[in-house]
């Protein structure tokens, strides 16, 4: 009973030193982050992260307290520190391991920056705009949009799940890309719409998340515990990574070179990542777009879209579009397609970050959706849908200084320019030809929500009305 008391005292007393005498003690935030991290994983748990942590910016400003060593900021400062110090920032949390492909770690998921720096090395030639726009993975890009513009057309008057065919379209991309002459066709193969359908209709972020935090009893946890497997998509990556006679411009091709330094299934994993990502991040990207585009009170910024579609020569080159570039931006601004926060570590000493001390070891990050929308000097009315603010010449370089759809630094989107090219030949190819409006059957919400980084529930969707422009 009394080594229970002595226990209970300094219990207490370590809770009260750290809570009142802790460095990050000055920092706003509710009363209950000083003591315990139960909440934040709470709110993880429960798939509003990205919701409350933004209520708490709102209420206390741009620094905010989510734990007893952990922080969230909203501003310029603090993502360059954060994300672009030194080139790369700060080592990531091991929150990342989350995302090992095959149980190897990636690029993505590797936690020290240095390492990451290595490993990026290999993959930025594929990703550089001059390998994108040449004219094979163009026209496999302009392919699938074509299949997906035939698909809407198919459907005349009735409604169209536009979510299951922005995905099957992202996927069908990214795959092209990465192991062409051998990528999916999920828009019009049955075969190939069960992996897209595999990787997309799930929730696993709560269970990986169990795995995450309980890692000792993992091994014990029940079946329907575990996040699912994606056989049929881990199968054709591993097909593809042992395929040989790639075309030139392909990922697999370079990743499979004799001064590559990845082995075979590390080559693999690292395109069922960039497969994963590419199809999230493009399909959900251009499915929130859509769908605001086709919004009552956005009709106008469609029918300005389509002005500036029809009126360019069929041939013009997609980064001479100043109104697409505008739609794209802004939907990215209200919607990011990775809406989670970006977990890293204070490097040893310690850093001042916005004018606080954080000690070495803190947790600070930064999420997308509070940085685009917190500051409204740079963003007015952020909630509202509006791409002409990216028109105007003033607060022009604050504005794109603070798009961070993409994260930042030397470890942001490396898949940002293939993402850009699917998304502007996509809503080229249909804007020149359609109206969209919303079907009066769509009863799905589209209510942004942290399940986008482990996919969506069975039965989303999206519905709109393609209608000839007359």
């Amino acid at each position: 009973m009394l080594s229970l008391w002595i226990g209970t005292v300094f219990l207490c007393g370590y809770l009260f030193v750290r809570g009142f005498f802790s460095p990050l003690s000055n920092i706003p935030g509710p009363w209950y982050t000083r003591f315990t991290s139960l909440w934040i994983k709470y709110q993880e748990f429960t798939a509003n992260r990205r919701e409350s942590v933004h209520r708490m910016h709102k209420v206390y400003g741009p620094v905010v307290r989510l734990g007893p060593d952990e922080v969230s900021f909203t501003s310029l400062e603090a993502i360059k520190e954060i994300y672009a110090s030194g080139g790369s920032g700060y080592d990531k949390t091991e929150y990342y391991d989350l995302f090992r492909q095959f149980k190897i770690k990636t690029m993505f998921s590797t936690l020290l920056k240095d390492e990451h720096s290595k490993r990026k090395r290999i993959f930025a030639e594929r990703y550089a705009m001059t390998n994108i726009m040449k004219e094979k993975p163009m026209a496999a890009i302009a392919e699938r949009a074509s299949v997906f513009v035939s698909k809407c057309a198919e459907a005349g008057r009735q409604s169209v799940d536009v979510y299951s065919l922005l995905h099957c379209y992202a996927l069908d991309c990214v795959t092209h890309f990465m192991f062409s002459p051998g990528g999916l066709k999920s828009l019009d193969n049955a075969k190939d719409f069960e992996i897209m359908h595999e990787l997309t209709y799930h929730q696993s972020l709560q269970k990986n998340l169990l795995e995450y935090y309980l890692p000792a009893l993992a091994p014990y946890f029940p079946k329907f515990l575990h996040a699912r497997a994606s056989p049929k998509a881990n199968q054709y990556v591993l097909d593809m990574a042992a395929q040989s006679n790639l075309d030139t411009h392909s990922l697999m091709e370079r990743l499979q070179r004799k001064d590559s330094p990845l082995e075979q299934i590390q080559a693999a994993a690292e395109c069922k990542d960039h497969m994963a990502a590419g199809i999230d991040t493009t399909g959900d990207g251009l499915c929130f777009l859509m769908w605001e585009l086709s919004q009552p009170q956005n009709l106008g910024f469609q029918r300005r879209l389509q002005e500036e579609l029809r009126a360019a020569p069929l041939d013009a080159p997609l980064d001479s579009y100043v109104y697409l570039d505008a739609v794209i931006k802004e939907a990215l601004r209200c919607s990011p397609p990775i809406p989670m926060s970006l977990p890293r570590y204070v490097p040893a000493g310690g850093r001042q970050i916005d004018g606080f001390f954080m000690p070495e070891h803190t947790i600070v990050s930064c999420q997308p959706y509070s940085v685009h929308r917190i500051n409204e000097r740079v963003f007015p009315e952020p909630d509202c849908f509006n791409p002409d603010r990216w028109l105007l010449e003033e607060g022009a370089a604050e504005r794109n200084r603070l798009f961070f759809s993409f994260a930042a630094g030397g470890r942001g989107c490396t898949g940002k320019n293939l993402a850009l090219v699917e998304m502007k030949t996509l809503l080229r190819q249909v804007y020149m030809r359609y109206w969209t409006t919303v079907a009066p059957d769509m009863t799905a919400s589209m209510k942004l929500d942290d399940q986008i980084i482990s996919s969506r529930p069975e039965g989303q969707s999206c519905r709109l009305v393609f209608s000839d422009i007359e």
